[in-house]
């Protein structure tokens, strides 16, 4: 039941290239930095990421992203990553942008074994129609675009076919954790992490602060630990270093 391997290169050791992986994370909040900086030093690469952005300020994803590690990203906002928008116009990357909530419920779908569902988020628009590019020639032309997706009418009203979404593998930062992998999220960084986990076959997670079974109240988990399989505990110096995207002072 001890789930706790003692560093981050052992606990993404077996991720081959060419893995799909559900990132945890929204904006710079609860971004598994760790655990990604892991990843980097075994140059695994040919990736496909599942993931709220991509990274930003050369922090997370966006470090393999500038080191051309990942092939593929689905993802519901692109920011102000200059390189991801540079990546995906030049054609070297290949992107499927998503309404924000139809990713989380995706995630969510995939993860509590929901092979689909409809939604009315897109309907008439080229999410359900088809042709967002997901790729360009990087010349301005599109090489590959989004296929339609199956439209059905509940009630008088229209509703988009979503497919969930299932990972090799998740990376996810939790505030708390437990040696059975029961975890708890503080804030923002809740958005996205438990779902993420919950896509992942084999998820790892990054804690902020370890602690032992019990020592967490049951009515205060997240993502219960049968959704992950194993867990690092981070250091004072990592559990501290995080960035701030846009600071701002009042007078």
């Amino acid at each position: 039941m001890d789930k706790v391997v003692a560093t981050a290169a052992e606990a993404v050791a077996d991720v081959p290239d060419g893995a799909s992986l559900a990132v945890g994370g929204f904006g710079l909040s609860g971004v598994p930095n760790v655990l990604i900086e892991a990843l980097y030093e075994r140059e695994v690469s040919a990736l496909s990421v599942v993931s709220n952005n991509c990274g930003a300020m050369e922090s997370g994803l966006a470090i393999l992203l500038a080191a051309g590690r990942i092939a593929r990203v689905t993802g519901s906002y692109i920011g102000g990553n200059k390189e991801f928008a540079r990546q995906y116009l030049a054609g070297e990357l290949e992107v499927e942008m998503i309404p924000q909530g139809t990713l989380a419920e995706r995630l969510r779908a995939g993860g509590a074994g929901i092979p689909a569902f409809y939604t009315p988020a897109g309907v008439g628009t080229q999410v359900a129609d088809g042709g967002l590019p997901w790729r360009y020639d990087g010349e301005g032309g599109v090489a590959l675009a989004s296929p339609p997706k199956e439209v059905r009418e509940f009630d008088g009203t229209e509703y988009v076919l979503e497919h969930g979404i299932r990972t090799d593998f998740a990376l996810v930062r939790a505030a708390k954790g437990d040696r059975h992998g029961n975890l708890v999220f503080n804030k923002s960084s809740r958005n996205f992490n438990p779902l993420a986990a919950m896509a992942g076959r084999v998820t790892i997670a990054e804690v902020e602060e370890l602690v032992e079974p019990g020592e967490i109240d049951p009515d205060a988990v997240h993502l219960p630990g049968i959704f992950v399989q194993r867990l690092i505990a981070l250091t004072p110096e990592q559990a501290a270093d995080k960035k701030i995207e846009q600071r701002t002072v009042s007078s």
